[in-house]
């Protein structure tokens, strides 16, 4: 009686080994076009290109040239890399197969194999026609590394049968397979290969002007109440993804829906990007008197530093109301240098100790409050010893491996004197610019004074109050936009955090 006819599901055991990618159906599925991507436009014409490939092959092929077999969209999360896949899809008007990594792998021993092989079936059967995996990390890691348990056999099965079908004996005639990954450096070698993905495109954070085009992407079903300026909200985001972009839009009507407003102003916009920043202002969050004074000073400290030193990112506001997990915060923006010097990490790292500088100037004493700024110090000062070789000590060499694949295992690339020497370095460049700081906060105490008095009286203080107690900074270059009270200036990085919670 082993015959098990009525098992429910039984039929589905046959249907394990097949495919499990949605093919994309243009007629009823929503479309995206290349309109629809903002920015990226080296990107955009490479996929532009396969679409075109797969349109007219004889204009490509006439001249001897062979169709790309493939192409890997590499960047960091959020850049959109899947929505230009989907405006591939929307665009190509051939099939187009779309899946995940992860849908390949399986608890049954062989499931992945099989399911490759049946997707490429389906996808030759269809031909011309597209194939994207996203998140290809999921199969595509290196084999042969941690297989201690032998576990990770049935994943390499799966990626050795993904190699040999895309360019194995059999040629797939106008299949091409875009993959996407924020992980490029744990994929298998043989999988980056020319003849399999003959073309690698970077899809990079989006510059000043490509971060505007997103804005007006993501604006457009927002009601706004007047005409925004585009470039002043994409100066507020530097460092910012598409996806931070998006976020930071909705966030702006939530933040209008929330006021009972009829439509969404400019200082939403700001209040949304101080709220994907620094998190929710907590004003009920019980601080004692002397803890606000402590916060107060911190936080002029950074401002009356970096104000007073030429490469420092000019300052535009200053709180002490908590916000998510800190207490207090200063908001920069950063200029968006491609190359940096020396001297302008060092004041950098100065206006960051400038917090506890100015602690122990007026309290004698510091506090656990500069854990984010020791933090973002002591990154800094590793980087310039150890990666860009800034160090005179240590001599032009890096011992960063851009790969991922660092040959050294759990050794370290130098010997223990050379260690002795990079902990020195750091120590020494951290401790010189805070004696730097507090210098410059002795000169200035009481203006620094000053400021902190503002601050607990007004709570939140802006470019113009810095100006009133300090003159024009001497070297301010001539904003690119007004700074004031309606427009406060904001950035990821370089906020620098008080003491934290």
């Amino acid at each position: 009686m082993s015959g098990g006819s009525g098992a429910p599901g039984g039929g589905q055991i046959f249907s394990i080994g097949k495919s499990k990618a949605k093919l994309f159906d243009e007629k009823t599925d929503t479309r995206t076009s290349f309109k629809d991507v903002a920015g990226l436009e080296g990107a955009k014409e490479e996929v532009q290109e396969i679409v075109e490939f797969l349109k007219n092959p004889e204009k490509y092929t006439s001249l001897g040239g062979k169709i790309p077999k493939g192409a890997l969209l590499v960047g960091p999360p959020g850049t959109g890399k899947t929505l230009l896949a989907k405006a591939v899809a929307g665009e190509a008007k051939v099939p187009f197969f779309s899946l995940s990594g992860s849908d390949f792998v399986e608890m049954f021993v062989g499931v992945g194999a099989s399911r490759v092989r049946d997707l490429f079936k389906q996808a030759k059967d269809k031909s011309p026609a597209i194939i994207f995996i996203d998140e290809i990390d999921a199969i595509g890691r290196a084999r042969g590394k941690n297989n201690i348990t032998g576990s990770n056999d049935e994943r390499e099965n799966t990626l050795n049968q993904l190699l040999t079908e895309m360019d194995g004996f059999g040629t797939n005639t106008n299949v091409i397979v875009l993959a996407a990954t924020n992980r490029a450096d744990v994929l298998d070698k043989a999988l980056m290969r020319a003849g399999r993905f003959d073309r690698q495109i970077y899809v990079d954070l989006p510059d000043l002007n490509e971060r505007k085009e997103i804005f007006e992407v993501h604006l457009k079903p927002i009601k706004t109440s007047e005409t925004l300026d585009l470039e002043f909200l994409a100066r507020q985001t530097p460092g910012f993804s598409g996806a931070d972009i998006a976020n930071v839009c909705n966030e702006a009507a939530l933040i209008a829906a929330r006021k009972e407003q009829k439509s969404v102003t400019k200082q939403d916009f700001l209040d949304a990007v101080d709220r994907i920043v620094g998190g929710l202002e907590k004003r009920s969050k019980i601080i004692t008197p002397d803890e606000k004074r402590a916060i107060a000073f911190h936080e002029a400290g950074h401002a009356t530093v970096s104000w007073m030193l030429q490469y420092a990112a000019p300052l535009v506001k200053v709180t002490i109301v908590p916000r998510g997990q800190s207490l207090g915060a200063a908001w920069y923006l950063p200029e968006e240098r491609q190359i940096v010097r020396p001297e302008q990490l060092m004041d950098e790292m100065c206006a960051t100790m400038g917090g506890r500088a100015a602690e122990k100037i007026i309290f004698d004493t510091i506090s656990t409050g500069a854990l984010s700024d020791l933090e973002k110090v002591t990154k800094q000062a590793r980087a310039m010893v150890t990666v860009y070789g800034l160090n005179d000590k240590i001599g032009n060499v890096t011992y960063y491996d851009s790969s991922g694949q660092s040959e050294y295992g759990f050794t370290k690339p130098y010997s223990e004197v050379t260690a002795q020497t990079i902990d020195k370095e750091i120590s020494d460049l951290i401790e010189g610019q805070y004696q730097r700081a507090i210098t410059i906060l002795k000169e200035n105490k009481d203006k620094l004074t000053k400021l902190a008095e503002r601050l607990l009286e007004k709570e939140v203080i802006f470019k113009d109050d810095l100006e009133e107690i300090f003159g024009k900074r001497p070297f301010e270059k001539e904003m690119q936009s007004e700074v004031s009270q309606e427009g406060t200036e904001v950035t990821p990085e370089n906020k620098e955090e008080g003491l934290d919670a």
